[in-house]
């Protein structure tokens, strides 16, 4: 099954991995509103997010990881750091800033940017290159994306952007713990 899937992949590499980047994007939104909410699902807010993973993020990743590997060939340390520094300052400032702004214009916000100015910065200071073959890399960089659409969702509709914030919801202090940090 293993080859067989990866056969797809490397016949139909943009189709099928801009499709899995989508699904584990919006599987991130499902994920966060489940822990968080799961009696009140907002499904429109998950359709809100595979649209912008859909039409922008998969695409844009998919194109952006076979730029890089063409620009940059190889996986040796100057190879990959050109390519994470490069990631890191163009790619994921970009991508994060039209998660913030594309959600909220789908949502009909009437200050799309209002997220962003909020959390961006925060947000934004939270190896594949060496490892991860170029057919399977946008898949892989989505299965990242799942774990930090998971913190951009919660981020945008409970949290401040900051990482601290998200552990925080993820591991609530217990009246046990709060109690003896008071009394002790």
């Amino acid at each position: 099954m293993r080859k067989a899937f990866l056969r797809h992949v490397r016949r139909f590499p943009w189709v099928t991995n801009v499709t899995l980047y989508g699904c584990l994007f919006a599987g991130g939104d499902f994920v966060h509103q489940w822990f968080s909410r799961r009696d009140k699902m907002d499904w429109s807010h998950t359709r809100n997010v595979a649209v912008v993973a859909f039409s922008f993020h998969g695409n844009f990743n998919f194109f952006w990881m076979r730029f890089l590997e063409r620009r940059f060939p190889g996986n040796s340390a100057g190879m990959v750091m050109r390519k994470l520094f490069l990631d890191q300052t163009t790619a994921a400032p970009l991508a994060t800033s039209v998660f913030y702004t594309g959600v909220s214009f789908l949502e009909g916000k009437e200050d799309i940017m209002e997220d962003w100015r909020e959390k961006f910065l925060n947000t934004y200071k939270f190896l594949n290159f060496a490892l991860v073959p170029l057919y399977v890399r946008t898949t892989f960089t989505g299965c990242c994306a799942f774990v930090w659409a998971t913190f951009l969702c919660f981020s945008r509709q409970s949290g401040d952007g900051t990482a601290a914030a998200a552990l925080a919801w993820m591991f609530p202090p217990k009246e046990d713990d709060i109690y003896e940090f008071f009394y002790i």
